[in-house]
């Protein structure tokens, strides 16, 4: 599908370069640096001023720039050039999902999310779930999957970060100004736009559809931000995981019933219904009510809903999975009950869990009872959640016989390689290798790289961090009344990024457990280190803001200015910067709290080495070549004995084999077994943690089974 943008709110555009805004309401360009280019070409700073919002770019560009390029026949070659692309990429009828399963496949796959992080401009994410479920809609698109996207548009987003003068997280929210975003309302078959209805508790609450283009994927948004709701349900989707239990539960009964509602308003019947984390879970509950409205029994609607849905579980620990109290459930389902052909006993066992402060109706319960295909995000994770969830089948008498499966997270490959990185894998690994990224043998081609391009390129893309990083540290200073000071960080010397929430069990200050050790890293004079931190902690997570003020504390002292930043407001275009543009990816967390992660996944893909404990997606990719493994396979009998063998060996890591490795040099002053390891990372990870692969073993194991063909 195509969406058409409005001429009434644009700076006009010259004919010959006129589909720049059609361009824009397509959010492909997101994974195409040659179609933000267009942009960028036209207004260097103006581009960077609407941080990379092509909508918001064209609403405020001159038009004597816009004529300016229409008379250049170099943009015009390039602009003919990124519309041909967009042209044949979305009027491909032979993609991956047609050459496997036929073109007269009529399933339709709808992934339901509470978030999707698919760029800067369109802040609606918080971290790694929504960055994932942003990366499998662009992968869905790129394969050519039969797909549809479900979430909030969330007006307000997630908070903006800023750092006081003590270093503690402040929290603000931006409203978003829909003209500046590349949706446009749902609308039906005969024009009429879709709004929701769903009952809650005394009330009918309404949310309004939004369809946003990703490629060749639609992404449905609700806001519930519209009249005639009262101003507290206006709020309900205004912040992404806001609120208490009672405004938690009633956005979780928008997403999932909500949801369901608003495709079948738009006349799309899925035959795949997939939750991505239990958000969505009531979407089972929806779909109950619809076929026992159409003549089921209960026990006969169920077995047919779990027959078409799957579920993707994210979270290792209890704690993390949403569970409400069943007078809360009973206040907002009572009606249900005698709608579903069932008592109030029979509904809260679809369900039913024992927390430790009482029994609890829990989301995740209600996405496994109503699937047929259940999934964690990494090996790893898989056991742990069978361990987890083994109560719940009487007949598996042991953790391997639990049926919940693991497809290991990817990232989208376009999304997160550096240009330049690109243009070495041009070369190296051969015409179409992007069509090709989960070829494992075509990913050896990596060893013809000349050590000296890839030294080169690493080493301009560490220097563009650096440039960053000091752009944002001294906007802070700037905000905060001081000077600018000496300019932090250099781009010689060994660089570790750490960035990811500033969740307690991901460790963000297990490197400075001893002090002395990490002056002594950082100050070598002959190998000297520098570390760049960045990461949000939820709003209500005291320690993890704790962790943050900690870490900032410590890069404001005299010895540590300069070596140690952390940069605000960590985001997409943060994230780029750091997994591009860093030496080496650490990652900490508490093993076995870890689902998977994927940062180090976009790092790797760039050429960067990781240092990480053995937890999630690590120890499926660690091979003793391609990075450094933190730790053992091994549980401890406290968390105190744990950090400290873990950060004893991490310094031992540093001391003795990443940093003598890095500054090792040939005669031309080339790290060559810096380089090995780094070539190495690529080869390894970068074909097998793609959500090219991932999204293949979705369709093929959970979505729509065997393809016909390769």
């Amino acid at each position: 599908m195509r969406i058409v943008s409005s001429d009434l709110l644009f700076t006009p555009t010259p004919a010959r370069i006129a589909r720049l805004r059609d361009l824009a309401y397509n959010l492909w360009w997101t994974w195409h640096p040659e179609a933000q280019d267009l942009y960028r070409r036209i207004d260097p700073l103006l581009w960077e001023q609407q941080y990379h919002n092509p909508v918001r770019f064209l609403r405020s560009v001159r038009q004597s720039s816009l004529d300016a390029a229409a008379a250049d026949p170099a943009y015009c070659a390039a602009y003919d050039a990124v519309l041909h692309e967009l042209d044949t990429y979305l009027d491909d009828e032979h993609t991956w999902h047609d050459r496997a399963f036929g073109t007269t496949s009529r399933q339709l796959i709808a992934y339901f999310s509470a978030e999707f992080g698919i760029h800067e401009s369109l802040p609606i994410y918080s971290g790694g779930l929504g960055i994932l479920a942003g990366d499998h809609v662009k992968e869905a698109s790129d394969l050519g999957l039969p797909f549809v996207a479900v979430g909030f548009i969330y007006p307000q987003g997630y908070f903006r970060q800023e750092l006081d003068h003590s270093g503690w997280q402040v929290a603000s929210y931006t409203r978003l100004d829909f003209a500046d975003i590349p949706a446009v309302p749902a609308t039906t078959a005969d024009g009429h736009e879709v709004v929701v209805a769903v009952e809650l508790p005394g009330r009918t609450i309404y949310a309004k559809v939004y369809r946003l283009q990703v490629g060749r994927v639609s992404l449905l948004l609700m806001d519930t931000d519209i009249h005639p709701n009262s101003p507290q349900d206006r709020e309900l989707s205004a912040r992404l995981y806001g609120g208490d239990q009672e405004m938690r539960v009633a956005q979780e009964i928008v997403l999932g019933i909500g949801g369901v509602r608003a495709l079948r308003q738009l006349g799309l019947a899925p035959t795949v219904w997939h939750m991505n984390e239990g958000h969505s879970a009531f979407l089972v509950i929806e779909l109950l009510r619809e076929r026992v409205a159409g003549g089921m029994s209960a026990d006969a609607a169920l077995a047919h809903i779990r027959e078409q849905a799957v579920f993707t579980t994210h979270t290792p620990v209890p704690a993390g999975n949403d569970a409400f109290p069943l007078d809360l459930i009973d206040r907002y389902f009572a009606s249900y009950y005698a709608h579903l052909g069932i008592d109030r006993e029979q509904f809260m066992q679809i369900a039913l869990q024992q927390q430790p402060w009482g029994p609890a109706f829990a989301m995740t319960v209600l996405a496994l009872r109503g699937s047929r295909g259940h999934n964690g995000v990494s090996a790893l994770h898989g056991h742990v959640a069978r361990g987890m969830w083994q109560w719940l089948y009487q007949h598996a008498t042991t953790r391997d016989e639990v049926p919940i499966t693991s497809i290991t997270n990817g990232v989208h490959s376009a999304t997160w390689l550096a240009p330049a990185m690109r243009q070495l894998y041009d070369a190296a690994l051969g015409a179409g290798w992007e069509h090709e990224i989960d070829d494992r043998a075509r990913w050896q081609r990596v060893d013809h790289i000349p050590d000296a391009a890839l030294w080169n390129v690493r080493h301009q893309l560490r220097s563009d961090l650096v440039q960053f990083a000091r752009d944002r540290v001294a906007r802070r200073h700037r905000r905060m009344g001081w000077d600018v000071g000496t300019p932090v960080l250099r781009d010689d010397i060994l660089t570790i990024g750490f960035a990811r929430r500033f969740a307690t069990y991901k460790r963000a200050t297990l490197l400075f457990r001893d002090l002395d050790r990490l002056r002594q890293l950082l100050h070598n004079p002959q190998r000297p280190m520098q570390i760049v931190f960045a990461g949000k902690a939820h709003p209500a997570d005291h320690p993890g803001k704790l962790f943050i003020q900690q870490v900032y504390q410590l890069s404001m002292e005299a010895e540590f200015y300069g070596k140690l930043v952390f940069i605000e407001e960590y985001d997409m275009c943060v994230a780029r910067h750091l997994v591009q543009g860093v030496d080496v990816w650490l990652n900490t967390p508490r093993r076995p709290h870890e689902a998977s992660g994927t940062s180090g996944q976009k790092a790797s893909l760039n050429g960067v080495v990781n240092v990480s404990i053995l937890d999630g997606w690590w120890p499926e990719a660690y091979d003793g070549t391609n990075g450094w493994a933190i730790g053992e396979e091994r549980e401890y009998r406290d968390e105190q004995e744990q950090d400290w063998h873990d950060a004893d060996h991490l310094y031992r890591i540093l001391e003795h084999e990443v940093l003598p490795q890095f500054y090792t040099r040939d005669d031309a002053g080339i790290p060559t077994r810096w380089l090995a390891t780094s070539k190495a990372a690529i080869a390894t990870c970068a074909p097998v943690f793609s959500t090219r692969r991932m999204v293949k073993e979705y369709a093929t194991r959970l979505y729509l089974g065997a393809p016909t063909s390769s």
